[in-house]
């Protein structure tokens, strides 16, 4: 389900992609050192945006250092590493291991099973760490599998899930900041379920699996209610984000936010366009906020006023 909040290449310029990748490397070192080498096939760009906000939020020492890279050996890569690549290669090994474990519940899948077993030691350990976080996974896996198995037709109600879910992932520490973190986190979280569902709808359809959209997907205008639903998650990202006093790397954060989360629904839709012979619509240039029909419902928070830290 994850992968979808990433950069848009296009977009970035050369240093800023360099950049990037520095955040993306550190945190791949940081799952190495924690788990072994066969974690760092587990990374996900979703914890690198996490890394990249935390980072940027706290302003933490940014400093980078040189690693050998297992995929290119030949040539070391620069690298991030800090407090806050290590809580996202946390997060990631959680969510990762958790994932695993659900997919050779429902599929029986024997590469997922040797996977996550590969894993479990250093899942032990850092779920040891991180207890609420952990509480949080394993409720909201928990309530996927009782909204999948009641075929609930709501589309809020496992969007929701996920939100919450990732609501307590965003929270690193309580502070004046915490709230708007964990809206970010919501929304966010409501964004990647919704955007794989429609991502997924045709396979789920096919296999006669669980989607939230299958209800509606025979409406004529289906594309255009997906589209207004998901912006308007995207929207409320965004605007809990802009609230945030982020200077550091935020062309790179909202290169993510504003265009890289879209990359695989644009190319999703240029594809289809061409196949039924249609043009394809143009990029207007609007950043999402500004395209929504409707105004996002409200996550409760209050609005911050120190910057203590205190990580929980």
């Amino acid at each position: 389900m994850f992968g979808y909040v990433t950069v848009d290449r296009s977009e970035l310029k050369g240093r800023e992609m360099d950049r990037y990748r520095t955040y993306y490397c550190g945190i791949c070192r940081d799952l190495k050192d924690s788990c072994g080498e066969a974690a760092r096939m587990t990374l996900t760009y979703d914890m690198t945006f996490l890394a990249l906000l935390l980072n940027a939020l706290y302003e933490g020492p940014d400093g980078t250092s040189e690693a050998k890279c297992i995929l290119r050996p030949a040539h070391p890569v620069r690298v991030i590493r800090n407090q806050y690549t290590r809580y996202a290669a946390d997060m990631n090994i959680l969510l990762v291991y958790h994932n695993l474990e659900d997919d050779w519940i429902d599929d029986r899948s024997l590469p997922s099973l040797a996977a996550s077993r590969a894993i479990r030691r250093a899942y032990l350990k850092t779920a040891a760490a991180y207890p609420r976080q952990t509480r949080a996974i394993r409720r909201y896996l928990k309530a996927l599998h009782e909204t999948e198995e009641k075929n609930d037709a709501s589309l809020e109600a496992a969007a929701k899930e996920t939100g919450v879910m990732m609501a307590e992932i965003y929270h690193y520490c309580d502070d004046g900041w915490t709230d708007l973190m964990k809206e970010t986190g919501f929304y966010i979280g409501k964004f990647i379920y919704l955007m794989d569902a429609w991502d997924d709808l045709e396979k789920d359809r096919k296999n006669h699996d669980y989607n939230p959209f299958s209800g509606i997907a025979g409406e004529p205008d289906f594309e255009n209610r997906a589209a207004q639903l998901l912006t308007m998650q995207a929207s409320a990202a965004t605007r809990a984000f802009e609230q945030l006093p982020i200077l550091r790397d935020v062309d790179i954060l909202r290169n993510i936010l504003y265009s890289g989360i879209w990359v695989r629904y644009r190319t999703k839709r240029e594809k289809a366009e061409e196949k039924a012979g249609k043009k394809p619509e143009e990029n207007t240039g609007k950043k999402p906020e500004e395209k929504a029909g409707k105004k996002p419902e409200v996550y409760t928070g209050k609005k911050p006023e120190s910057r203590e830290t205190g990580r929980t």
